[in-house]
This record gives C-alpha cells, structure tokens and sequence, in this order.
C-alpha cells in the first residue's frame, strides 16, 4: 500500500510539471493594455521557453483581422515580427505558438495607439 501511494505522488508531481512546461508569454512590447503615443514598428513576444509562431493576427477595432507576416521560421523564447503601419485605434495581436513540449497555445493582447484625451486639445484651450 505504501508503494502505491509513493507511484500516485510520483505521477502527480511528474504531471503538475507538464503543466508547468508550456511556452507562456512573459512579457510582451507592446505591453497588454498599454496606450502607445507612436505606433510600434515590431511586435515583441518573450515566452518562458522557446516557441515557434505559427499564427499571428492584428484587429484594429471592429474590422477583420489581418493576417501579419512574415513569421519566423525557427522557434525561440523571444520572437519578433515587424509591424505594418498602424493607425490610431485600440487593437488586438493574436498569436498561436507552438511550444517545444508540441502544446497549441493561443495567446492575445490589447493596446491602443493614438493620443489621449489630455493631448487632443490644442494647446491653451479649455475643454468644455
């Protein structure tokens, strides 16, 4: 009986670290939520362990997504995709990788790129 509680601990701990093993995004540029005052000229994503990118889309606002490319070719914890011209607006970047362990992740993030409130007034002026 022993025995069998020593393998089930040994199988719970072995799969709690499979399920720590994905390629999780750590920190990303632009940064989720984050207002940008010029837009980004690339899109930086950093994963906790390498990754290949295998989808990466751009919604500004309520259009269509668009596909951007092109992708890197091998996988690495920090990937980096030029971006096309953006345009003032909120946006979502979604992205699908594929980790080294083969999981699917998808992953997404906003942010907006424009003036805020506080600078769209000309200088002097008294907002009403």
């Amino acid at each position: 009986m022993k025995s069998a509680r020593v393998a089930c601990a040994l199988i719970l701990v072995g799969c709690s670290a499979l399920a720590f093993a994905h390629a999780k995004l750590v920190k990303s540029n632009p940064a989720e939520g984050s207002t940008l005052q010029a837009a980004p000229t690339k899109f930086v994503l950093t994963f906790g362990e390498p990754a290949k990118l295998t989808t990466l889309t751009l919604q500004k606002d309520a259009e269509p997504a668009k596909k951007i490319g092109p992708l890197p070719t091998d996988a690495s914890a920090e990937i980096s995709v030029p971006a096309p011209k953006l345009e003032p607006g909120k946006y979502v970047l979604a992205w699908r990788v594929v980790g080294d362990d083969g999981h699917v992740l998808p992953g997404k993030l906003t942010f907006t790129v424009g003036p805020t409130a506080a600078t769209t007034s000309a200088p002097g002026s008294i907002s009403k």
